[in-house]
């Protein structure tokens, strides 16, 4: 049997005259969904697959479904005669313009065989003299396929031939999915051989050297493997150091490694072609000039033969000299390969005569982290899950590894300037306290710590620049937006929406044993940031100034004066602090809303409904029967009142001079560090603190620590609830105890919000406890919620890890305009 191979991804062209075998022949060896068939496109189209006047229409939709296979790297084969130039032409473009590799699998059968099968279909009502002109065509073919651009060809001669083949599907080279690491990715290395052998020995090597003492190959005792972004010679002091050392590697399974653009040039060099030995190269052969003509030949067949990219770790990795966007990972192609060793140039150059080059990585999507080098950057940063590993070490800077999957960066400084740079390694200094439209608008990536890459839709970003150009305070300010909160599921017990039970079960399936349930103010969420002089900001939840500057400046001077009477600036050492809290009353942000709203609603409901009552009393007394109706009317009467009562209860004025407080339950951060790992009681015992220096300011949260595995904590967390919403409390809010906890699916919900019943006749409407109502509301879809409040905390999170790190402006306000950003995305905003 012989086997015929042919890529993975690849498109197939079967050539062949009519009755030749081929549909036959694709229906045993692929499967149907892979054969794209030029007499079933005709079929598709006009009924009838013979009808030849439907040619033009069937070869449209038949490149159309195979450039939609493609498009999703899935192998295709083409069922038609493709005996003539012109029909595989427009094939072999299909396959360039998905960067896969074509192959023509050619039936090259007797015309008399083509003829007797066609001469017993009734379908085939064409002469013996159609076939012969195939035929000819055919061969004329065969000579002039690898020109088209044919990268595999099979010629099947006989009958037996064709019965006898069978098909064998071969990876592309840059396919190594299978290898899992972990991997060291090495940056451009540019001959700087003692630099490489350090970095090697840091990251855990072991070389091993010749008898002359050089080394020629290094293995890790843990089984790591080194993979090199290429560029390992020109310019620097030893580039044949570099290349046995790597080259050993390489063949004893120790390292992988990708070409670089030096490489490609070295390879012509080597072969005498007509290269300007610049950028390096000349002294780069003048030091292979000292080696044997063994090795030297070694080195050009190493060179020749390494790919552009490598895609490892079950597509999770792709590592390529100068990058690579997505839609290149995993294929072949020209177009591929350049992309791969340069960039996405412009064709242009700058002022320093390279070069210029689009910052693919800036747009790039893609779930895979990509790894590269190629230009040279002062210091490693991630962009968009990918990043650069060339930070210049030929040019005095470092030579730089990425351990993956730990994503953890080594480097090692370069001995000297071994070559002087073109053009400087830092790109010139911005402003850190300016940013500008490009750092939020489209369609965004941030990276955060607790949830990895974070994608913000694009028309999302358009809302919430609205909002932070017309509103907001200035972004040097704004350092932080807090999270939305998620409800809890709906409860199954009949009458009511949320309740608490829910609030433990979902905690105590994810291994959350202890949770503190916080009590929910009825005020406006506000985000304090305050220094030790007194001076800050006091922004709402969507970055607007809260008070007035003069009522700010006093309620800040209030708030600095009794964190140092609570010696709290000197136990945390403390500059300024970022504190989370609600300010009361709730008419304090929220009285044109209870009167436009709110108050509307309830006037609206007791005009007309006592009247409506009295017209129905009348009625029944008069014998209608209007007894339902009248029931109705006094059950909404009643959810009315109950509706006012309670707006009202939020609504009363705070007695102090201020007429405001301040409830605060978590301390954010500070000039020396970050708090989310501190236990929620160690947060509100420095509120506590500050309500015990300035009652009057301060309010306090009242608490009870549950333990979810334990059924009378978790009754006595009910019950606790039940006083708290029984006069109309708004309810309370349960958290895991320990703040950030991760569990095995990733972040844990930081908060669940356990509203009252009456509260939530202010959210759902007064007549929401009606049962028809209630039963529609508990089929409420809570996933979207979630998924925002655990996006937006980690957003936060992030912005002020940044700002605590002193991070620029405009790299803190990226993560703070995500939060608003996903606050414009389509969720119930009663949730």
């Amino acid at each position: 049997m012989s086997q015929l191979s042919i890529p993975e991804l690849s498109l197939v062209v079967l050539v062949g005259t009519s009755g030749s075998g081929k549909s036959t022949f694709a229906a045993t060896h692929f499967a149907p969904t892979e054969v794209v068939s030029s007499d079933a496109c005709r079929a598709m189209v006009s009924d009838d697959p013979n009808d030849q006047a439907a040619t033009s229409d069937a070869f449209g939709l038949l490149e159309y479904i195979a450039g939609k296979r493609l498009d999703r790297g899935r192998l295709t084969v083409i069922d038609a005669t493709n005996v003539q130039p012109a029909s595989r032409k427009s094939l072999l473009a299909l396959a360039k313009d998905h960067d896969v590799l074509p192959v023509a699998i050619v039936l090259d059968l007797p015309t008399s065989v083509a003829a007797e099968r066609n001469a017993s279909r009734p379908d085939r009502d064409f002469g013996a003299h159609v076939i012969k002109r195939q035929h000819d065509q055919l061969r004329r073919s065969l000579r002039s396929l690898k020109r088209e651009g044919f990268r595999t060809i099979h010629v099947l001669d006989s009958v037996e031939a064709v019965a006898d083949a069978s098909i064998v599907r071969t990876r592309l080279f840059n396919d190594q999915r299978d290898q899992h690491g972990p991997f060291d990715v090495i940056g451009d290395v540019h001959g700087c051989r003692e630099e490489l052998e350090s970095l090697l020995a840091r990251l855990g090597y072991v070389l091993t050297s010749d008898d002359r003492g050089r080394p020629v190959d290094a293995s890790h005792p843990a089984g790591r493997r080194a993979v090199f972004v290429g560029d390992l010679v020109d310019r620097g002091p030893d580039s044949a150091g570099v290349l046995r050392l790597v080259m050993g590697m390489v063949r004893s399974g120790s390292a992988l490694c990708v070409s670089g653009n030096h490489e490609a040039k070295l390879v012509r060099a080597l072969g005498r072609k007509d290269v300007k030995p610049t950028h390096g190269l000349q002294e780069t052969l003048d030091q292979l000039a000292n080696e044997d003509e063994s090795f030297i030949a070694d080195v050009r067949r190493f060179c020749d033969g390494l790919v552009a990219h490598y895609v490892l770790d079950d597509g999770k990795l792709v590592v390529a000299h100068a990058g690579l966007k997505e839609k290149y990972h995993g294929r072949a192609s020209g177009r591929v390969r350049a992309f791969a060793l340069y960039g996405d140039t412009s064709g242009e150059t700058d002022e320093f005569g390279l070069p210029v080059r689009y910052p693919w990585a800036d747009d790039y999507r893609g779930a895979a982290t990509v790894l590269y080098g190629h230009t040279p950057v002062p210091e490693t940063e991630w962009i968009n899950n990918t990043m650069c590993l060339d930070t210049g070490c030929v040019f005095g800077g470092e030579l730089t590894a990425l351990r993956y999957p730990e994503r953890e960066v080594v480097s090692v400084p370069a001995t000297a300037t071994h070559y002087e740079p073109v053009r400087p390694l830092a790109p010139p200094q911005r402003d850190p306290e300016v940013f500008t439209l490009t750092d939020v608008l489209g369609h965004r990536v941030i990276e955060t710590e607790h949830m990895g890459r974070l994608s913000l839709r694009e028309e999302n970003a358009a809302g919430a620049l609205e909002v932070m150009s017309r509103f907001a305070i200035a972004p040097a300010q704004l350092v932080y937006l807090p999270p939305t909160m998620s409800p809890v599921d709906s409860s199954t017990r009949d009458g009511v929406l949320e309740h608490p039970d829910e609030a433990f079960g979902h905690y105590a399936k994810r291994s959350v044993d202890q949770v503190i349930c916080e009590e929910k103010h009825m005020g406006s969420r506000a985000i304090v940031r305050v220094s030790a002089d007194g001076s800050g900001v006091i922004h709402s939840r969507t970055g607007r100034a809260f008070f007035d500057a003069d009522q700010q400046a006093t309620v800040l001077t209030r708030i600095a004066d009794a964190l140092a009477a609570a010696n709290i600036w000197t136990e945390l050492d403390a500059g300024w602090l970022l504190l989370d809290t609600e300010i009361l009353p709730w008419t304090a942000k929220a009285e044109a809303m209870v009167r436009s709203q709110y108050a509307r609603v309830g006037a609206a409901a007791m005009a007309s409904l006592p009247a409506a009552i009295g017209v129905l009393e009348a009625a029944a007394a008069r014998g209608a029967d209007v007894g339902d109706l009248l029931a109705r009317t006094r059950s909404r009467a009643g959810n009315a009142e109950r509706f006012i009562d309670s707006y009202r209860h939020y609504v009363q004025p705070i007695d102090n001079p201020l007429g405001v407080q301040v409830a605060p339950f978590q301390v954010l951060a500070s000039d020396t560090g970050t708090y989310e790992t501190r236990d929620h009681q160690w947060h509100l015992e420095i509120a506590d603190r500050l309500v015990g220096v300035d009652p009057e300011l301060f309010r306090s949260t009242r608490r009870l620590v549950v333990d979810t595995t334990d059924e009378a904590s978790r009754a006595a967390g009910v019950a606790w609830w039940g006083d708290l919403t029984a006069d109309g409390g708004e309810g309370m809010v349960v958290k895991p105890l320990r703040n950030l906890v991760r569990g095995p699916k990733g972040l844990v919900q930081p908060g669940l919000k356990v509203r009252g019943p009456e509260y939530l006749r202010i959210i759902y409407g007064a007549d929401y406890t009606d049962q028809s109502t209630l039963s529609r509301l508990k089929q409420r879809n809570l996933g979207h919620k979630r998924s925002m409040a655990l996006r937006e905390y980690a957003l936060g999170l992030e912005s002020i890890r940044r700002a605590v790190a002193g991070e620029p402006v405009f790299r803190v306000h990226q993560c703070v305009f995500g939060v608003l950003a996903m606050e414009s995305e389509p969720v119930d905003p009663r949730l």
